[in-house]
């Protein structure tokens, strides 16, 4: 075997690795979220998990999985709307007590900017559902800022 093919052999078998334990690490978060009862410890995981699932959008758009890419927003989408309702119903003040709401919008927040840098590798007919769910993000970004900075009212008015 010549050096060339040993090393090619190597780097195909540590990228197939990586993809592995990435799936693992994804579907170990996803298990911890779906069975955690308290919506703070649940956006406190949304950070890692949203990172995790970021790294696989990535690597299958890198690959061409346009379709798998898509799924794995979805499914993150998915993840931070439940979150984002299971915080609401707790009825806690997220100006006073922001723990979970701080975490969730971070995590938001960089998926968002990450979203982005996806969009810009992706052709006008793929950014399509991509964008779609990026106004859903959006809506949820906002949703959450509104919650940890609500607007005071001034003599019965709204601040602008």
């Amino acid at each position: 075997m010549s050096v060339k093919f040993r090393v090619l052999s190597l780097a195909l078998a540590a990228l197939w690795v990586s993809a592995v334990c990435a799936q693992d690490r994804i579907a170990g978060l996803r298990s911890r979220l779906a069975h955690e009862s308290n919506p703070v410890a649940k956006a406190k995981l949304m950070p890692q998990l949203g990172d995790a699932e970021f790294a696989a959008i990535d690597d299958d758009i890198a690959q061409g999985k346009i379709p798998e890419a898509l799924e794995v927003l979805k499914s993150y989408r998915d993840e931070v709307a439940s979150c984002d309702k299971a915080l609401d119903a707790a009825g806690t003040d997220a100006e006073k007590h922001p723990a979970g709401f701080k975490q969730l919008q971070f995590s938001l927040r960089d998926s968002l900017r990450r979203l982005d840098g996806v969009l810009a590798n992706l052709t006008t007919d793929e950014q399509a559902p991509f964008l779609d769910i990026r106004k859903e993000l959006g809506e949820m970004n906002r949703h959450l800022i509104e919650h940890l900075f609500p607007r005071k009212l001034t003599d019965g008015a709204d601040r602008k």
